[in-house]
């Protein structure tokens, strides 16, 4: 009955995005600025985050709705002790469909092989230039890309689907959208471009620092000509291309020039268990607290129907209109994306 209450919203929910770690071995300017999140930062203790049978327990519930995605993101996912474990219960459980990690990549020469043995079936890897002058301004640790790459390929040989991920902010690393295009496409790997998004407050956000998804698909179209492909699925946000002259696809994720609100399937889960039904949200619904109080399954099952069937997210559609902004957002580091 509960999926059903939810297939006939306007907005049906298919997609659990789950951070299971505030850490990360990068401090990457869009996210993580050094100047915040420096070596003394306190990140969450251990008895703060949800524990894996915590984080089973809401997925199962979330399963009754229909969702059939499941990404685990960070901070670094790949650094919360014994993820595969997680992976693995994670794929045992009914209505689920697709599982993927959001990663950095460095720790996946030695992590990638059992995390395709516990049925991970793809990565999300951020690498934000190809050039290593560039990248080491990127992510703030002035990390060249060789232990990216390398853990692109340790991921190639476990059999996982790649998709790289690289966020364009003009004046930073809009030289390396032509670089990376090239690379990728002899990869064969996925490569999306994601327009610098007002995620949080710390990344000093400024609209002039947007490169949209015109001029991304505009450069590469005139060296590398472009198909347009079809949506994959509904609520897929990224638009999709495939090179004249090879089988290669590149995406373009656009939430700000492109609004759209109104058929996002995603809700998302923190790793202290706060639910935020968007990525601009500016606060969460505390779900830990249920679990740990001793709520049973259909009281949460319940208050979940009342915060999704409630949601009236228009953040990107508002800020294309130039509404007034709210104040206050949800943080990168903290909710993953």
């Amino acid at each position: 009955m509960n999926k059903y209450v939810l297939d006939q919203y306007d907005r049906p929910m298919k997609d659990l995005r789950i951070s299971v770690i505030d850490q990360c071995n990068f401090r990457c300017t869009y996210c993580m600025p050094a100047e915040i999140f420096g070596e003394d930062y306190r990140f969450m203790h251990q008895d703060e985050l949800l524990s894996f049978d915590e984080i089973i327990r809401l997925v199962e519930v979330f399963a009754q709705f229909g969702v059939e995605k499941i990404r685990i993101t960070g901070g670094e996912p790949l650094m919360r002790k014994n993820l595969d474990e997680l992976i693995y219960r994670l794929n045992q459980i009914e209505g689920i469909k697709d599982i993927a990690v959001t990663t950095n990549a460095v720790f996946l020469v030695k992590q990638a092989k059992k995390l395709k043995a516990a049925g991970l079936q793809r990565v999300n890897i951020s690498l934000d230039a190809i050039e290593d002058e560039v990248f080491k301004i990127t992510n703030g640790r002035g990390v060249k890309t060789k232990p990216v790459l390398k853990g692109i390929e340790a991921a190639r040989e476990a059999g996982l689907e790649i998709k790289i991920n690289m966020v364009v902010k003009q004046g930073m690393n809009e030289s390396q959208i032509l670089p990376m295009a090239r690379y990728f496409k002899n990869t064969g790997d996925t490569l999306r471009f994601i327009e610098f998004m007002d995620v949080g407050n710390h990344n000093g956000w400024n609209m002039s620092e947007v490169v949209s998804k015109k001029k991304i698909i505009d450069d590469i179209h005139e060296e590398m000509p472009l198909i347009p492909l079809d949506a994959n699925y509904y609520g897929e946000v990224a638009s999709r291309y495939r090179y004249e002259d090879s089988d290669a696809e590149i995406g373009v994720i656009s939430s700000v020039t492109d609004a759209f609100c109104s058929s996002c399937t995603r809700i998302r889960l923190s790793a202290d268990g706060q639910l935020f039904t968007c990525l601009f949200a500016s606060k969460g619904y505390d779900i830990r607290e249920m679990i740990r109080s001793g709520k049973t399954d259909q009281e949460i099952t319940s208050r979940l129907i009342k915060i999704w069937t409630g949601r009236d997210d228009q953040y990107s559609v508002e800020r294309a209109q130039k509404k007034p902004q709210r104040d206050k957002k949800i943080e990168m580091s903290y909710i993953g994306g």
